[in-house]
């Protein structure tokens, strides 16, 4: 069964560039606030998308967060309060977005995949990341939870030298937390991967495939955003723009090469999970060919038998000729019958376990 990229575009077919069109069923928007410089910081809720223009200038850096696309003008006006783009507000609401990085005018957009280990395997959810000149808005789908708490309780901190740094540098730390999120991710997978080994092993059955398919479904998600998102990291590290500073550079490499061995890992995990594949239907299939070798044996030691029985079973008249099977009329003809089928029968298992094709010598 193939796995692909399920999506509908938001916008219809021929509508003008930069239309917005909210998903229906999305939560709606919650919007949060965090402000804060060397010796300043405000964290709250807002309550509409009115209260995000007075905010605009209000500190060093301002971070705007709004979980939940279900209502595109609440979009609309967080992007006119921050002169947003209409074409990279569009890729906010049509979340099907890979992982990206595109300059416009005075604003940074990055899109990256934030993934969550879940019941029912790995959750995918985009995160669109506007960078200005001291602010930073984000936009969420908006399922519950997220990564950025560590950075929240950062930020919360006023010796946190995150406080006295720019925009690019929150930048920096919210990406750092969707990518190092992806390590857990990784450790859940292998642990899984681990466990479906030893249950194939034992020889547990359809169920173990069963498993090991959802696993390799997991990871093709998995590689499907880890892909993306180290070319992303990539580009925030060489674009080449005023917003992001040489020293948020230096920590951008760092995040570059995490993201190259999380794709590193994952392919790992799916070359294992392929052969873990390879191993069942080897398995499989050494199971059927014990199962034929030990009836082939058996319909093997009968052949012979059933000679001897069709043979004493023929019916001749003894009484015609002396040559019409004397033996009938031996007091010993049956025990000599029985006796003869159970020599035939061990010299055949006598020679088979000598040739190693059955005991301790047979072949696995």
């Amino acid at each position: 069964m193939a796995f692909r990229l399920r999506f509908r575009r938001r916008s219809g077919t021929g509508a003008p560039p930069g239309s917005l069109v909210a998903d229906p069923a999305a939560p709606v928007p919650q919007i949060s606030f965090i402000a804060y410089g060397r010796d300043r910081f405000e964290e709250r809720a807002l309550d509409s998308a009115a209260e995000v223009a007075a905010v605009v200038g209000s500190f060093p850096v301002v971070w705007i967060n709004v979980d939940g696309l279900g209502d595109a003008e609440t979009v609309r006006a967080v992007g006119a309060a921050f002169g947003l783009h209409p074409l990279a507000l569009e890729d906010v609401l049509n979340t099907h977005q890979r992982a990206k990085v595109e300059p416009y005018p005075g604003i940074l957009f990055t899109v990256a995949r934030m993934l969550r280990l879940g019941e029912k395997g790995v959750d995918n959810e985009q995160v669109s990341y506007f960078l200005g000149q001291g602010f930073l808005v984000t936009f969420q789908e908006g399922r519950p939870g997220d990564v950025f708490e560590p950075v929240r309780a950062r930020l919360r901190s006023p010796l946190s030298p995150l406080r006295e740094l720019g925009a690019d540098m929150l930048l920096y730390a919210l990406v750092d937390a969707v990518v190092d999120h992806y390590f857990p991710i990784l450790e859940g997978l292998g642990e899984r991967l681990d466990a479906i080994e030893d249950r194939i092993l034992s020889h547990e059955g359809s169920a173990a495939l069963r498993d090991l398919r959802i696993l390799k479904r997991d990871l093709l998600e998995l590689r499907r955003a880890a892909w993306p998102l180290r070319d992303a990291v990539q580009s925030l590290l060489r674009e080449s723009t005023p917003l992001v500073h040489e020293e948020t550079r230096l920590f951008l490499r760092d995040c570059h090469d995490h993201a190259a061995q999380i794709l590193d890992l994952t392919e790992t995990d799916r070359e294992l999970a392929a052969n873990l594949m390879d191993l069942y239907h080897a398995e499989a299939g050494q199971r059927l060919n014990e199962v034929m070798k030990v009836l082939t044996l058996i319909a093997t030691i009968f052949m012979p038998l059933s000679f001897i029985a069709s043979v004493y079973g023929m019916n001749f008249d003894t009484t015609r000729s002396p040559w019409n099977m004397p033996e009938l009329k031996w007091v010993w003809g049956y025990p000599f019958a029985l006796g003869l089928m159970a020599a035939v029968a061990g010299g055949l298992l006598f020679y088979f376990r000598k040739k190693g094709w059955f005991g301790r010598k047979s072949l696995s």
